[in-house]
């Protein structure tokens, strides 16, 4: 008699409870999530600063590269001329440029009586048309025309408040930049002290501020540290009460949340002909 062959039947695996297939389902998506938030994180973290500065640095060094053809024997009537930033200033009287203010207002000649940049059209929307340096914190960025993020703001650039003053001029030259992402050039602007140097190039002149206040914090929508006169008009007692030039930084504070504005206000000691 032949033996038979055992059959084994193999049984269906147990499923799981219902909650446990729900726990573990819950747990993929949360790693999965948990990876996109960190790809997100490093994206602007990293990636646009790495992007930005590179965009910015490139700017600045065309902008170089430009004004020193222009300042080139034949450069101002020549053909490169034309390619000059519009809005820059006027080339300035080289007279008595590298004197100090008094009393808040730049020596004779330096600046002239409303400014170098006084009468000069104003630069086009989102155009860079001057270099920022601050040498305490290691900051070389191009001035942008207004502050929008994706025009200026986003690339790396600082932007100037349209109807402040442009460089030079009387009044005050108002600026704000990211103090993190996208370059993040004003991340460090509180270590910003008194008596620092703030350097500003246009295609025609260097005006060096040095900064002279600090308003640690105030709200978002106060404009009157960025008018004419630069005052807060939310915390007392900071700010100015006399006419003068004056350049003013802004950014975001604490770091990473836009809930609250830093202030640092400087004043115009000296303007060099480019």
């Amino acid at each position: 008699m032949r033996g038979r062959v055992p059959v084994v039947q193999q049984g269906r695996r147990p499923s799981r409870p219902l909650g446990v297939r729900l726990l573990w389902n819950g747990a993929e998506v949360a790693v999965t999530l948990g990876l996109v938030l960190l790809l997100l994180v490093a994206h602007q973290l990293w990636w646009t600063n790495r992007q930005a500065r590179a965009a910015a640095e490139r700017k600045v060094e065309a902008l170089e590269r430009e004004w020193a053809e222009d300042e080139a024997p034949g450069g101002e009537s020549g053909p490169d001329a034309s390619r000059r930033p519009s809005g820059a200033p006027p080339r300035a009287s080289s007279g008595g440029g590298d004197r100090p203010p008094r009393d808040g207002r730049p020596a004779a000649g330096a600046t002239g009586g409303s400014g170098a940049s006084a009468g000069a059209p104003a630069p086009r929307w989102d155009q860079a048309y001057a270099v920022l340096r601050i040498p305490r914190i290691g900051v070389r960025v191009p001035v942008g025309e207004g502050v929008s993020k994706r025009g200026v703001l986003d690339k790396g650039y600082v932007g100037h408040y349209p109807r402040a003053a442009q460089p030079g001029q009387a009044g005050n030259f108002a600026l704000a930049g990211h103090r993190n992402t996208h370059g993040e050039p004003f991340r460090y602007i509180n270590r910003l002290r008194r008596g620092d140097e703030i350097e500003v190039r246009t295609a025609d002149a260097l005006y060096t501020y040095v900064v002279d206040k600090t308003l640690a914090r105030t709200s978002a929508r106060d404009s009157g540290v960025i008018q004419r006169v630069p005052r807060s008009d939310v915390r007392g007692g900071y700010g100015y009460r006399g006419a003068g030039y004056y350049i003013t930084l802004t950014t975001c504070t604490p770091e990473y949340t836009s809930k609250y504005r830093l202030v640092v206000w400087g004043k115009l000691r000296s303007m060099r002909p480019g």
